[in-house]
């Protein structure tokens, strides 16, 4: 049968890949002009004539592989990506495979019932109430918590400005936004937030910022400042978002402050923990987001520090009814009167046709256990704390601010210019592959500790390499 054969070049195929990849034998990145790598893998040939199987299925993926960024690699330390645990991607070829698109229950009963169940146990991470698993609409005045698993962070945002919209306007929907809305947000917020107030027509000049201190986390006791200037222009605020973590350097806002403004205001409270919230599975790291119970909503991207192959972000409220209530459809062929023994999710949701991504979530956790999962954490973060220390104390070389996750920030005595060209030879060489960020108008270097092989001999080798050509100011 050419499924299991071919599956079985596949398997072998990436498992060499693997184990190539944590040995460091080939390069972490390899970037060819994109006309070329196109000839390479003769895409031309194989669309024209097929016959993508066997030997030349083996031939394909090892090209393929060839030019692929390994992400598994110890000198990967560039964004906020999964190294996916193999776990999750037996999760994904079996959601690939089956194709059930569960936005509604009869199309993926059990994917449905997985992400149900997913979205319980994340809510108890939070704080809050779990929603039973029998209920109708009818029940809705009931309060407990609610959420979608959906693909990717910005999306699980986006879903939160509406529903945060909806609540201020209710009838938004279906006349328009009323011109007075706006949202209170940190400068330093993922460009996903000013993205969802462009979409939902709001606007960013809509977007009031909040002070922050040196270290970009949200000042308390400037939050009244802020508030009361969006109230003096005549302004009405949907929505006030926190960080945890910041995206530059992952700084956690200090939510229990934040939590007790925004109800003595009556504020929609956002926690985007795309990267941050995963700190909530381990017990030494969890008061990071002391007082996310206080928020109304929450977005967790599972593909950053939870070890699941993109894309797969939660997003979560404290009451159900507000997502139960962000869209309104028409669409007979899905929404009419029927028995049914499990739960539609396609209302909460912009997507229609939905992956069910909740089984690659849970055959992770279900691989490693929750004590797993927070070790894993616990020890990138750690690695991030051991590497600023090393790193601040070397002579020409500062850090941006002390890491509170695995994200570190770091630059090399010159001028901006230098920062970027140090980065784009390394991209070259291919031996190490990092990010760089601008952070108070200083263009940093940046790691994000994503991989478990990582480890200090591989940020000390790639420290002293940058220190090389700095020395040789990139002449060559």
């Amino acid at each position: 049968m050419s499924f299991l054969s071919d599956a079985e070049i596949v398997i072998n195929a990436l498992n060499d890949y693997y184990h190539e990849s944590i040995s460091a034998e080939k390069p972490v990145i390899r970037q060819k002009p994109i006309k070329e790598l196109i000839e390479d893998l003769k895409l031309a040939s194989y669309v024209k004539k097929g016959g993508l199987s066997k030997g030349r299925l083996s031939e394909f993926l090892n090209q393929y592989f060839l030019n692929t960024t390994r992400l598994h690699h110890p000198s990967y330390m560039a964004h906020q990506v999964s190294i996916p645990h193999y776990s999750g991607a037996l999760g994904a070829l079996i959601d690939g495979f089956t194709n059930n698109p569960m936005s509604i229950y009869e199309m993926g009963p059990a994917a449905t019932s997985i992400e149900y169940f997913m979205i319980n146990w994340l809510l108890e991470k939070v704080g809050w109430i779990p929603a039973p698993y029998h209920w109708q609409k009818k029940d809705e005045k009931s309060s407990f918590g609610g959420g979608i698993l959906t693909h990717g962070g910005s999306l699980a945002n986006l879903t939160a400005m509406i529903a945060a919209r909806n609540k201020s306007a209710p009838d938004a929907w279906k006349k328009g936004n009323p011109k007075d809305l706006a949202i209170l947000v940190p400068k330093g917020s993922h460009y996903s937030i000013a993205r969802a107030a462009g979409i939902i027509g709001i606007g960013h000049d809509a977007m009031y910022h909040l002070d922050v201190n040196e270290k970009g986390a949200v000042i308390p006791d400037k939050l009244k400042s802020a508030y009361d200037g969006l109230i003096g222009d005549g302004k009405r605020p949907i929505a006030l978002v926190a960080n945890a973590c910041s995206t530059a350097v992952g700084i956690y806002d200090p939510l229990d402050e934040i939590g007790d403004f925004c109800r003595e205001n009556h504020l929609w409270l956002h926690v985007d923990g795309a990267h941050g919230a995963s700190a909530l599975l381990s017990e030494k790291y969890k008061y990071l987001l002391k007082g996310v119970e206080k928020a109304d909503s929450v977005t967790w991207d599972a593909h950053k520090l939870m070890r699941v192959p993109t894309l797969c972000a939660i997003l979560l409220m404290r009451d159900h009814r507000n997502i139960d209530n962000a869209f309104e459809q028409e669409a007979s062929y899905i929404f009419h009167d029927k028995e049914q023994p499990g739960f539609d999710f396609i209302h909460r949701t912009v997507e229609c046709t939905k992956a069910g991504l909740g089984l690659k979530l849970f055959m992770v956790l279900a691989a490693l256990g929750e004590n797993g999962l927070s070790e894993y954490i616990e020890r990138q973060v750690e690695l991030a704390a051991e590497a600023y220390e090393y790193i601040q104390n070397l002579h020409g070389f500062e850090c941006a601010v002390k890491p509170q996750s695995n994200i570190l920030c770091f630059r090399v005595k010159g001028s901006d210019g230098l920062q970027l060209k140090i980065r784009d030879k390394l991209m070259a060489e291919g031996d190490f592959y990092i990010s760089s960020t601008s952070f108070n108008d200083i263009r940093y270097l940046r790691l994000s500790i994503m991989n478990p092989c990582t480890d200090m001999d591989s940020i000390r080798k790639l420290v002293q390499r940058i220190r090389e050509l700095a020395e040789e100011k990139i002449h060559h």
